[in-house]
């Protein structure tokens, strides 16, 4: 039996959530007792443990911690970015523009501006979807409408 007993989980929530006002998901374990195995983060995050991997060979992670055996030990600061990177990838961020954007912030303040004109692009990019998703949706709200109006067919 693993430690963290449950992944986050959708709420169901139609309405629009601003993200940065509502708490993050709750660590499972308080700061200071905060090191999970990678089947533990798996299983918290939703991720497989190659894509975990891979993620850190990649460059996406920042540098994990091991235990003496060699085995990655993650903290609630990691999962915190892991709840970060999920954001992007939503985006349609690309993962190499996820990369650089984590090299940047391990390179530090200096690259504030940066790491934001990158963010404000991909928010462009974001809105121009939702735009086409609206009209896509418009679409199909026309369609149903139609069908809804018409009477069922005679057998």
């Amino acid at each position: 039996m693993t430690v963290i007993q449950s992944t986050p989980v959708a709420t169901g929530v139609t309405t629009p959530v601003d993200v940065c006002t509502v708490a993050p998901p709750a660590h499972p374990r308080p700061d200071g007792q905060d090191r999970y195995t990678i089947s533990e983060v798996a299983a918290w995050t939703g991720l497989s443990a190659h894509t975990l991997r891979w993620y850190e060979r990649i460059g996406l992670m920042p540098h994990v911690d091991r235990s003496h055996t060699g085995q990655r030990r993650f903290t609630n600061r990691d999962l915190d970015w892991l709840v970060f990177v999920g954001k992007l990838r939503l985006t349609g961020m690309p993962v190499a523009a996820m990369v650089r954007y984590a090299e940047l912030v391990r390179a530090g303040e200096s690259t504030f501006e940066e790491r934001r004109e990158l963010l404000e692009t991909t928010r462009r990019d974001v809105l121009a979807r939702i735009a086409e998703l609206n009209g896509t949706l418009a679409v199909l709200d026309h369609k149903i409408g139609f069908y809804g109006s018409r009477p069922p067919a005679a057998d």
